[in-house]
């Protein structure tokens, strides 16, 4: 048994930490072996939060990296799948290479885009083998999103200057954007002012999009 400095317990398995399922380490939380940092799940590790070995650095899949963010080994430098790199690559967006790097990205607006891996859905705009008794009754019913279909319930709540950041983002290619998400950027349509029909507990109103 070792007394713990965080909390001053005592722990088993040579630990000198809190939460390690692992062996002979000194930090809190890890599940690998002789890390000396926070929830590692490699081993030999003084960084944070790494699943690779032997890192100093943080957030490394790979090994042996003193930078942050690595997948391949022995980087100095952040973000790099690659071995032996001391600087930060550039950004690869839409299958080709951009002028900046993914820290540059990121400092800029960023738009998440709200996927939701449920939504409900009109009994109306079920298919028919799914409306039931129940999706009638209840005009509609909970269903569990597709990736794609995530994309388009999303793209159908955004608003047109969030979809322009995604049409703005560098190296913008239409094709393979649809291909990820089921989009087509290109048939997307501007429906700001036009007027439409929306039912509510079986009533029909018309309402302007703003």
């Amino acid at each position: 048994m070792n007394k713990c400095n965080y909390c001053n317990e005592e722990h088993k398995n040579n630990n000198v930490g809190c939460g390690n399922s692992g062996d002979f380490n000194s930090g809190n939380r890890n599940s690998g072996y002789r890390n000396s940092g926070y929830r590692n799940s490699g081993n030999r590790n003084s960084g944070y939060r790494n699943s690779g070995d032997y890192n100093s650095g943080d957030r490394n899949s790979g090994d042996r990296n003193s930078g942050d963010y690595n997948s391949g080994d022995y980087n100095s430098g952040d973000r790099n799948s690659g071995w032996f790199n001391t600087d930060e690559p550039k950004m690869r967006m839409f299958n080709r290479e951009t002028d900046i790097t993914y820290s540059e990205f990121m400092n800029g607006k960023i738009v998440y885009p709200n996927l939701k891996i449920c939504a409900w859905v009109n009994n109306e705009d079920l298919p028919e083998d799914e409306q039931t008794t129940d999706t009638k009754n209840m005009d509609g019913k909970l269903k569990t999103l597709t990736y794609k279909e995530a994309w388009k319930e999303y793209w159908s709540r955004a608003s047109e200057e969030d979809k322009e950041w995604f049409k703005n983002l560098p190296n913008f290619d239409a094709e393979i954007f649809e291909e990820i998400t089921g989009i087509n950027v290109e048939q997307d349509l501007d429906l700001k002012g036009q007027e439409v029909e929306v039912k509510i507990g079986g009533k029909t109103y018309k309402a302007v999009i703003k």
